[in-house]
């Protein structure tokens, strides 16, 4: 019985999971936002019945009772980086008395977005693993760099403890060419890796397996399409249990509609547009990254429930929705189209698991193939369900991710 840590590091967030393996039992949870600004946000929630070691002060944070019995340790403080946001973590694992030594975390696993054609499954990290996410840093240029700092913070900090990459594009590995390449000429893909690639795979794998085994049908005959919705967005492409097709490509900026992400584009589009606005390709790709999707078509917000909430006397709003809408469907026809057969529709992610709305316009949509919504199912958030009719020829699921124990149990594996 071990203790194994699985970190997911964004840009400016640290998230993070404490399990108690193989047991897969929850110890503690939480995330650090605002790494590197005036005052990052700390959450950390653990179980009622950790008696901590030492007392929390006002000065240095807050407990409180959470609504299922847990506590929930909540501070406000600088945190100049990630090494430091680790370091502060760590402190608070011993302090709230979630862990006696650090000796007892045994493996730390780590969500990487871009493994390129290098890993199509997850690694023990070494020198030649960090090496290479470094290198594939303009595959997920949002993503690489703070994957790698936080590997090698935790390395510093706990270098007793096993460090595995759990890669985002690796479940996607089993696509066939006609799916991943490009029609461009084939030299560039042999001289630069230049392919679709895919993200969130790590969700996708977890919401499949998942599913397969709800409807109780063998994984290596499941076709699903798979609905990874949230500020980053991807449908995936379920055949025989594998990744056949994916909407995100090259990085994650392809594919749906997102939250600040333009998703597909026309590329002589850009080029026009870059040249008129007088921007450098560092400037449009932030254009196309931070300042585009929902955001960029609403004119007010990257958020749903935002927009929901004026998407009636607001037409930029109400615009910005049902092209996210649209974008969605678009990809869904298209995979069902490819697959021929669809055992199931699942849903995940932020959007997918608590806006009923975004489900059943989708699944609506899908009415010509026989799929058939459960409004009263459907009306639900953040529960694992089944949200069609009895008598629909697709099952239509809603399944909460759960990328941190897929990340747990693969580090388990490589122990």
């Amino acid at each position: 019985m071990s203790k194994t840590m699985a970190v997911n590091a964004g840009s400016s967030s640290l998230k993070f999971q404490l399990l108690e393996m193989p047991e897969e039992k929850v110890l503690m949870q939480g995330i650090i936002e605002r790494i590197g600004q005036e005052s990052a946000e700390i959450t950390i929630k653990y179980g009622a019945d950790i008696e901590p070691k030492r007392l929390i002060g006002t000065e240095d944070g807050h407990v409180s009772l959470t609504k299922n019995g847990g506590q929930k340790y909540e501070h406000e403080t600088m945190i100049k980086d990630h090494h430091q946001a680790i370091d502060f973590l760590l402190q608070k694992l011993t302090d709230l008395g979630i862990v006696e030594d650090f000796s007892e975390i045994s493996g730390v696993g780590h969500r990487v977005v871009a493994g390129g054609e290098w890993f199509n499954q997850s690694v023990v990290v070494d020198d030649d693993v960090l090496s290479k996410i470094d290198r594939l840093a303009d595959y997920a240029p949002l993503h690489n760099p703070a994957n790698a700092m936080g590997i090698r913070a935790f390395q510093k900090l706990l270098p007793d403890a096993l460090s595995v990459a759990v890669f985002d594009t690796s479940y996607h590995q089993t696509m066939p060419e006609k799916n991943y390449l490009y029609s461009i000429p084939y030299e560039y893909y042999t001289r630069y890796g230049a392919r679709k690639y895919g993200a969130h795979g790590t969700s996708h794998r977890y919401v499949t397996e998942r599913a397969a085994k709800i409807l109780d049908i063998p994984l290596e005959k499941f076709n699903a399409i798979s609905f990874h919705l949230g500020a980053g967005a991807s449908v995936t492409a379920i055949k025989n249990g594998k990744s056949y097709d994916t909407s995100m490509g090259f990085t994650p900026l392809a594919g749906l509609t997102m939250a600040t992400r333009s998703g597909d584009v026309d590329p002589s589009l850009i080029y026009y547009i870059q040249e008129r606005e007088g921007l450098t390709n560092a400037e449009m790709l932030q254009v196309l990254n931070t300042k585009s999707g929902l955001l960029g078509i609403s004119t007010i917000s990257s958020d749903m429930r935002d927009l929901e909430g004026v998407q009636e006397t607001n037409f930029h709003a109400d615009l910005a929705l049902n092209m996210f809408y649209d974008r969605v469907i678009r990809y869904a026809g298209q995979y069902f189209a490819e697959l021929g057969r669809v055992d199931a529709l699942i849903f995940t992610a932020g959007i997918g698991e608590n806006d009923a709305v975004t489900r059943a316009k989708v699944l609506e949509a899908l009415a010509f193939a026989g799929v058939k919504v459960d409004s009263a199912a459907n009306n639900v958030r953040g529960k694992e369900t089944v949200i069609t009719t009895v008598d629909s020829s697709v099952a239509g699921l809603l399944i909460p991710t759960n990328e941190e124990l897929m990340i747990a149990r693969d580090v388990e594996a490589l122990k």
